[in-house]
């Protein structure tokens, strides 16, 4: 189940990206396989977020209610600089545009990968 799930948000980041980058050659798997790798998984990554102040944001995306908002400047608190370096680098952008990327599809990501509001992993 665990694959499973992890693809879900995988598939769900890769589609989003996708509509993003049309057009851009870029392994949009690969990157998110190695976002994830780099968090420990969807478990490492939600905790990150959690522990950079965004509980109760990633709670709403995992339960069945409406996913609360996070900011750009959110995202890059919780995440850190150095982890939206690399993901701007890996697509070929600057982090203040990944940083309102993951803003603005994160929470539907994890919601996507997240039906019956709970995170199987």
């Amino acid at each position: 189940m665990r694959g499973e799930k992890t693809m879900g948000l995988l598939d769900s980041l890769g589609g989003i990206v996708s509509d993003v980058l049309a057009g851009k050659s870029v392994d949009i798997m690969s990157i998110a396989n190695q976002a994830l790798a780099d968090h420990g998984g969807i478990q490492g990554l939600i905790a990150q977020l959690q522990s950079g102040g965004l509980g109760q944001e990633v709670a709403s995306w995992i339960g069945t209610g409406e996913n609360l908002p996070v900011s750009a400047e959110q995202i890059q608190s919780a995440l850190g600089n150095e982890t939206l370096a690399r993901f701007a680098s890996s697509f070929g952008l600057d982090t203040d545009a990944v940083a309102t990327f993951l803003a603005d599809k994160l929470p539907q990501a994890v919601d996507a990968a997240s039906p019956e509001g709970r995170l199987e992993v």
